[in-house]
């Protein structure tokens, strides 16, 4: 991969933290050495790396010096993109916006509503 100031390489090691726990969601390219259609990829890739800065972060892992992600995520053939999002925290953040719209609409304030 040519340096490029919007992508990062992920690996084994580091996809928990870099990919899964991230606040932005992350788009990693599941790539291989001798792949030509990852090669044509590429520089679209590092485009769109451009576009999104700041709303996507980009990530490039390469299949064969990886096993064990590629093995957890299914990879059967490269190039794979796959968009990974913090599902946990984007549930909690859509509950708080919905609460702080339900609650002053049924006259209560937030989080008096009784369950039953």
């Amino acid at each position: 991969m040519e340096n490029h100031p919007n992508l990062f390489l992920v690996s084994d090691q580091d996809f928990e933290q870099c990919v899964l726990n991230s606040t932005l969601p992350v788009i990693v390219d599941f790539t291989a050495d001798g792949c030509p259609p990852c090669r044509v990829l590429a520089p679209i890739f590092a485009r769109l790396s451009d576009t999104y800065h700041g709303k996507l972060r980009f990530a490039k892992m390469n299949v064969d010096q990886n096993p064990l992600v590629t093995v957890q995520q299914m990879i059967q053939g490269t190039p794979t993109l796959i968009l990974f999002t913090n599902v946990q925290q984007s549930i909690e953040s859509l509950l708080a916006k919905v609460s702080a719209k339900v609650y002053p609409a049924a006259g209560q304030p937030q989080g008096t509503i009784p369950v039953k």
